[in-house]
């Protein structure tokens, strides 16, 4: 399972023959409906900022090229400022930076899933199924 995914198990100790149950969930960010970032579009972020290159990043998490600018361009134009920019490469290659605003992206996405974490346990507490 990917530890991206918060999981919190809960037994029944009065009953333990019985089904031990999993609360599980996912952060997302939408806007109209669309969603705009999530834990996958996190991730590429990070490997764009750790490797400088779209096409590493892309190499890295196993999709394409395309795929991979297809979703920071989607990013960039539903943010209020860009999050990556990139630079065509030529002789010595291009490179892809990530603008403060993606820093703060990342930062804020980490900070709300931290606390959807705490809600998860705690609301985990005396589950009765």
């Amino acid at each position: 399972m990917p530890d991206y995914i918060y999981t919190l198990t809960v037994e029944n100790k009065t009953r333990p023959m019985e089904q031990i149950f999993t609360l599980n969930g996912r952060i997302w960010v939408e806007t109209a409906g669309e969603k705009i970032l999530g834990h996958g579009r996190i991730e590429l972020l990070e490997r764009i900022n750790q490797s400088g290159s779209i096409r590493q990043a892309a190499l890295q998490m196993k999709m394409s090229y395309k795929q991979a600018w297809d979703l920071i361009n989607h990013m960039n134009t539903h943010f209020k400022s860009p999050l990556v920019t990139s630079h065509r490469g030529g002789k010595g290659g291009g490179n892809a930076t990530l603008t403060a605003e993606g820093l703060r992206i990342i930062a804020e996405f980490h900070r709300l899933q931290d606390k959807f974490k705490v809600f998860l346990k705690e609301n985990s507490v005396g589950m009765g199924f």
